[in-house]
């Protein structure tokens, strides 16, 4: 999978974590669905953005859900997914722009596509997915064509643009085809009042989309000699982050003049995970469940930044404050929780007692099963043996502190859509 939008878990909470799963499945069921089970190789991160789009303007519908069968990657379970036109019509997005891709990677000659039987089957399937993506988007009344054209347009724009061109140029393509489709979920969702302020989000994602990629793709691009639009364009880092700044803004400022039914999860997936997409593209993000303190302590148990840990002077939490440090444990006194103390194992509320560890063998069956199913990999676990927590090896949590309401933390959000606004 791919996209720029990789929220963590974590972050996005219980309610929003739910619902950006039921997309994503969704996604990938409606590609299999219209195109086979392998155009479900094309299923992405971004794409999902246009089925939530336009769920959260028309508002959760009659049969807009629908239980999808076990999945190695939702470790073996059941889900309600997205199932409608939204899930529809990024599945015919997702085709035409991963077919683009395709023959962008067949032009340059990548890996085994510089060999021509590969790269004759490559261009076969590109030219099949062009083909389904247009009789799914025709369905659903969105003509692709604009998105082809986009494609074809990026090549001779590249050829052309050398130092002193405005990165921004070779953006346009991109910007372009992102707008249609973003347009197109007003019209599904039946609000096409808003298709002119989506438009100008998609512009802005678009625009996004690729400086965020070629940043990211600098340094492999400049070993490989690839061509790289920042490179090509003399454009710094200093400058593609002011752009990626301004496009942030503009995306916040058009989510404004959208009409929404229930805007928590856009809002959340094109302010707040976009504006982590892009510290971390330029190596200013940080994860608050791997965060180390000055003292030493990591993840949930690090002090928020400008508290201080024990001992800071001045802090809230520093010795002598009003929320100091448990005293030790004395004559008449309970200890503090922990093992022995409340909650632990046997008395009193607080934690759940621990599960017994399983045996040799036991465990090694239990890892097998996790193995072979995906888990290991693709979802959160119980740990084979010591049958505790474990995240999945490719949950990527870049997430930082939560704010402490539904959606995750919104504090000090602007946007008037913000569904914690004040929280």
């Amino acid at each position: 999978m791919f996209g720029i939008v990789r929220p963590c878990t974590h972050r996005l909470g219980e309610r929003f974590k739910t619902e950006w799963m039921a997309h994503l499945c969704g996604l990938c069921l409606a590609l299999r669905g219209d195109h086979g089970q392998f155009a479900r190789i094309v299923t992405n991160y971004d794409g999902l953005l246009v089925s939530v789009l336009t769920e959260a303007q028309s508002g959760p519908a009659p049969g807009s859900r629908r239980t999808a069968g076990p999945c190695p990657l939702r470790g073996m379970r059941t889900a309600a997914v997205a199932d409608g036109q939204g899930a529809r019509l990024a599945a015919a997005v997702s085709l035409v722009l991963a077919s683009a891709k395709v023959r962008d990677h067949v032009a340059d000659r990548d890996g085994l596509l510089a060999r021509a039987p590969i790269a004759a089957a490559a261009r076969r399937v590109a030219r099949g997915w062009d083909r389904a993506g247009a009789r799914t988007g025709a369905s659903l009344g969105f003509d692709t064509a604009v998105l082809v054209d986009a494609v074809d347009r990026q090549g001779g724009i590249e050829s052309l643009a050398g130092p002193g061109t405005p990165v921004l140029v070779v953006t346009e393509p991109t910007e372009t085809a992102t707008a249609a489709a973003f347009a197109h979920t007003a019209i599904l969702a039946g609000r096409p009042g808003n298709a002119a302020a989506l438009a100008e989000a998609g512009r802005y994602f678009g625009r996004l989309a690729h400086l965020l990629d070629a940043v990211e793709d600098r340094a492999a691009d400049a070993e490989a000699g690839a061509w790289n639009p920042l490179t090509a364009t003399g454009t710094t880092l200093t400058e593609a982050r002011r752009l990626c700044d301004d496009a942030l803004h503009g995306i916040r400022l058009a989510l404004r003049e959208v009409e929404f039914a229930d805007a928590g999860l856009a809002h959340r997936l094109l302010v707040h995970e976009l504006r982590t997409s892009v510290d971390r593209a330029f190596g200013t993000g940080g994860c608050g469940h791997t965060a180390v303190n000055s003292a030493g302590q990591g993840g949930f148990g690090a002090a928020p930044q400008g508290y201080g840990g024990p001992g800071a002077g001045g802090a809230p939490y520093g010795s002598g404050g009003p929320y100091a440090p448990y005293p030790p444990a004395g004559p008449g006194m309970p200890p503090p929780m922990g093992p022995g103390g409340p909650g632990w194992g046997g008395g009193g509320g607080g934690l759940p007692p621990r599960k017994p560890r399983r045996g040799l063998l036991a465990g090694c069956a239990v890892a097998v099963g996790l193995f072979c199913t995906c888990q290991l990999c693709c979802t959160d676990y119980e740990g084979p043996w010591s049958r505790e927590k474990r995240d999945a090896w490719c949950d990527d949590c870049d997430c930082g502190d939560c704010g402490g309401c539904d959606c995750g933390g919104c504090d000090g959000c602007e946007c008037c859509c913000c569904p914690c606004d004040g929280c």
